[in-house]
């Protein structure tokens, strides 16, 4: 069926089309706990691709799968059918009119592309779901998506103005309002149209008054078809009413929305509370001050994330995010500061937050709450499933208590966040999804939480959808009546259930086709790393990514997920690789094992900047599984050229050490230069760095000392090798500035190497072998009381991070992860007569960095040596070590540095420094631009008195 299909769908279509096991790996999931395997995968460039994929779904009687961005948590974005993956070529933004406030946009248009074009119109969407940089309107409008700003602006249903929609049988709809001649109009025209207006309106005549009692109720009753849309009073309003039908009665072909104005000021009231409980139990006592969001954080949440990020917030066991608006300077704030003193002493303690920074800083946290509870505090897999619950906002203390009570009977445990404003919780529980006992355990927890939302008059679902995971459940909360209205509905528009079966009419068993599954022994006896933050589990680890998205990413800030936003294919985006390796270890799809091809040309890109372990809500670390996936596709094989040339780096380094001048000589040659590069497989593109005349270990033999250990504030340089014997300046410059901060520094008595290179190429038995002698070689040093400087942010990253996994439990190892410092980090507090320098600078911080060191005393330090200095949030440069030397890497090194990093550079000054730790982001801005990148250490020697 799989060939037979794929031919027909290349014979109609002129945009890709898949069925190969990689990309059918990459959609087995969304962000559910669900898995199916697809039947092929189809990107539509065009409507017309989406028309010709639909009918040879129908010919041959396959289902369509419509999928956005793969965040839907409830499992209606996956399915054993065709995908149609709109997000990657069918977006867009194809009118705006700022005078009717609408917007007519593609399927695939991601959200916040949207809202970057309304808002210099002083306009915006209303709903804002937290996956708003990477979700599409087409799955918002799939899931009635809400987001936090619905309290004030409403659901997606409630803006949805059109939609143009494709049914099964091929017939192309566009749908809004419609009033009563205009329904009569359209019930006698032949064909689709007209029977779908007929049956519509008798649905309605036939169930009026269980439409009006039973589903018109209150604003978050997502759960089932919007059918209460439908009624007289409401405009038989067919575009609102497909509105959360997930994919189950049509394609959605184009939207027109009704867009809202911003609001001209915002204050943030950042509310305490003594836990969760009482929070909710204040919502009804704020909603009549007409806030635009009333959300909800509890205290498991924010202990999940760095002290630095909880800052702003009051004290409490949970908070409520309350924002205001105001049309005149200073309006919002007093509305939150009115709204803090009428809570009175049931608050623990509030902030009124007007700084934009500091908003941002807190809203993270809550927008990055699904994949932060994917993970406890002490370390335990949460999941969804019961994610997503609603009760009327004046239910919400009752039903949280009575919840609550549930999870202790179960003994599950969960963090609690959400739309507190509409009584919206999101929650990721404990559950066992490894065990056939679990998964039983699993089904009933569902059935007795479903019995409790609807005792409460909940729904279901609150935003996400039903999907699998809600759908069968829909019984306990409806009535026969409505059941059947709803399978009468669906039957209206796909009487042959090719679109999206077993959601929502006829549904999947909960607790079949879930996708965690345990890796194999045979898969965990053979990892190399010790994952100590997954229970030494390779498996563990991988099943940190839930499929959130956030490296789907390409509007906002941060690192991840760079080849991604250079290419906009899934298969390179984190959550890409994280799922090929999921299939790798299940076995089912992807076959090779360790050997697997697929997983193989998906991490060939992956730039192991670990922009992920930062970036990522939930820590995926695929420079780490990159790594481990490499020594194990590898062991026993040839490798590729550059394992040797560039993996073996240091070694080379050293012998030519013995004679730079002369190497240096030979790579400005041109030919010289390309047989070498031909020979190590280096890009053609790059050149060669020059190496310096003499490496800085040579010529500071002074320094190489044993451990002193009555020495004052001792400091052990390390010589890293990049510095070393390209940039020995960095080393000289950095002696002086720890010299001044009143450190004794020396250099190790033998030669060291972290191993770095070795590691990013995945060989990893040399790696750990590097990094034993080196700190048999450190030992004493740290016994004695030495502190390590490190000026190359990824060699210090390897120390405070992957020697964790490479050694783990190693008592000297965990010693010099503790010792491990950054340059500003050991001069930051020092006592330094530092002379104002009065410069601009611009700083590009390294990927490493980023994740793993942080940047916070170089901007200190920068500050107090007089540099005014701007920290570039322009992501990865590009090369990333090794990647962008590597043959066939070049075009997409290029374009990661050109995403950000190139642009902002050539924006900047000619007389602003800029500064860059990393020797690959002082590589390839050196090459790429005309500009020149300095290290820290050397800004900071011109500012010591008499400095240079």
């Amino acid at each position: 069926m799989r060939e037979t299909l794929r031919r027909a769908l290349t014979g109609r279509v002129s945009c890709p089309v898949a069925n190969d096991p990689g990309t059918l790996a990459l959609y087995t999931t969304d962000a559910s706990n669900y898995r199916h395997e697809p039947l092929a995968v189809v990107l539509p460039r065009t409507v017309d691709d989406v028309v010709a994929a639909v009918a040879v779904c129908r010919e041959l009687e396959v289902p369509v799968i419509a999928r956005g961005g793969g965040t839907s948590i409830a499992g209606n974005a996956c399915g054993p059918g065709v995908v149609l993956d709109t997000s990657r070529y069918l977006g867009g933004v194809r009118e705006l009119d700022p005078e009717a406030r609408t917007a007519r946009v593609a399927p695939g248009t991601v959200l916040d592309d949207l809202q970057a074009l309304a808002a210099p119109h002083g306009l915006r969407y209303g709903p804002d779901p937290s996956t708003h940089s990477r979700c599409t309107i087409g799955g918002m409008i799939g899931n009635n998506a809400c987001g936090s700003h619905s309290v004030a602006w409403g659901r997606t249903a409630d803006t949805v103005r059109e939609l143009t929609v494709l049914t099964y049988d091929g017939t192309v709809l566009t749908v809004g309002r419609t009033d009563p001649s205009e329904v009569d109009r359209r019930a006698g025209l032949p064909g689709t149209e007209g029977r779908i207006y007929r049956q519509l309106r008798d649905l309605v005549r036939d169930d009026l008054a269980v439409l009006r009692t039973e589903l018109s109720t209150w604003p978050r009753r997502v759960s089932g078809y919007g059918l209460e849309h439908l009624l007289p009073e409401r405009g038989f309003d067919v575009a609102r009413a497909l509105v959360g039908s997930e994919g189950t009665c049509v394609t959605v072909l184009e939207a027109v929305l009704d867009l809202a104005e911003l609001p001209r000021h915002r204050a943030l009231a950042v509310l305490g509370f003594p836990d969760d409980v009482a929070a909710a139990d204040a919502v009804p006592d704020i909603l009549p001050v007409g806030p635009l969001t009333v959300e909800g954080l509890d205290a498991e949440l924010v202990g999940l994330v760095g002290p630095g990020r909880r800052a702003g917030l009051p004290p409490g066991g949970a908070w409520l995010l309350v924002e205001l608006a105001g049309a005149e300077p200073g309006e919002a704030e007093r509305r939150a500061g009115a709204l803090a003193r009428a809570l009175g002493d049931r608050c623990t303690g509030h902030a009124v937050l007007t700084d934009p920074a500091a908003r941002r800083r807190l809203w993270r946290i809550r927008e990055e709450g699904a994949g932060l509870a994917t993970r406890l505090a002490d370390g335990t897999e949460a999941w969804p499933g019961w994610e997503d619950a609603a009760v009327p906002p004046e239910r919400l203390g009752a039903y949280l208590r009575e919840f609550k009570d549930l999870m202790r009977r179960h003994g599950r445990r969960s963090v609690v966040y959400g739309h507190y404003g509409e009584g919206c919780l999101h929650m990721r529980l404990d559950f066992d999804l490894l065990s056939a006992r679990g998964v039983r355990a699993f089904r009933v927890f569902l059935e007795e939480a479903a019995d409790l939302v609807a005792a409460h008059g909940g729904s279901l679902s609150g935003e996400h959808g039903d999907g699998q995971a809600r759908s069968e459940l829909l019984p306990r909360m409806y009535s026969p009546r409505v059941l059947a209205a709803f399978r009468r509905f669906k039957g209206i528009f796909d009487p042959d259930n090719g679109m999206n079966p077993g959601v929502l009419v006829d549904p999947r068993p909960v607790d079949a086709d879930l996708r965690p599954r345990p890796a194999p022994p045979a898969i965990e006896r053979a990892t190399m790393l010790g994952y100590p933050h997954d229970g030494g589990s390779f498996g563990a680890a991988v099943r940190r990514c839930v499929g959130v998205g956030k490296c789907r990413n390409t509007s906002g800030g941060g690192v991840m997920c760079p080849s991604y936003r250079a290419t906009r294919e899934e298969r390179h985006s984190t959550r890409g690789r994280a799922h090929l390796l999921a299939e790798m270890i299940d076995g089912e799809l992807v076959t090779g094992g360790w050997r697997s091809p697929e997983v193989r040309e998906a991490l060939d890109l992956c730039l192991s900047c670990k922009g992920c372990l930062s970036d990522c809500p939930v820590d995926v670390d695929m420079a780490t599984y990159k790594a481990e996936f490499y020594h194990q596709h590898y062991r026993g094989r040839l490798r590729p050229v550059t394992h040797y040339s560039l993996g073996w780096l240091p070694l080379w380094l050293r012998a030519v050490g013995l004679a730079p001048r002369l190497a240096t000589g030979v790579t400005r040659r041109p030919r010289a230069a390309a047989v070498l590069k031909r020979l190590g497989g280096i890009a053609p593109e790059r050149a060669l760095p020059p190496f310096a005349p003499v490496p800085f270990t040579r010529a500071r033999r002074d320094l190489r000392r044993p451990p002193d250990p009555a020495a004052r504030r001792p400091v052990l340089l390390w010589p890293d090798s990049f510095n070393n014997y390209f940039t020995p300046g960095v080393l000289d410059a950095a002696v002086e500035v720890l010299t001044a901060a009143g450190y004794q520094v020396v250099l190790p008595a033998r030669g060291v190497c972290c191993g770095l290179t070795w590691v990013s190429t995945g060989q990893l038995g040399i790696a750990r072998g590097v990094l034993r002698r080196t700190l048999d070689v450190l030992r004493p040093y740290l016994a004695a009381g030495y502190q390590v400087a490190g000026l190359e942010p990824s060699c210090a990253a390897l120390f405070r991070g992957d020697l964790g996994h490479l050694l783990p439990g190693d008592a000297t190892g965990a010693l010099l992860a503790e010792r491990t410092r950054t340059l500003a980090e050991l001069v930051a507090g020092a006592d330094v007569p530092w002379r104002a320098l009065d410069v601009d600078a611009v700083s590009q911080v390294h990927c490493h960095q980023h994740a793993v060191l942080g940047f916070a005393a170089d901007e200190r330090v920068l500050a107090a040596a007089g540099v005014r200095n701007s920290t570039l949030d322009t992501g990865c440069c590009g090369l990333a070590g090794n990647f962008g030397f590597e043959r066939g890497h070049y075009a997409v090194s290029v374009a990661c540095a050109e995403d950000r990093l190139l642009p902002a550079l050539r924006d900047t000054p000619a007389d602003t420094l800029v500064i860059s730790d990393g020797f690959s982001c002082r590589t390839q801005i050196e090459q790429e631009s005309d500009r020149h990148a300095v290290h820290l250490a050397e800004v900071l020697r011109r500012a010591l008195p008499g400095g240079r």
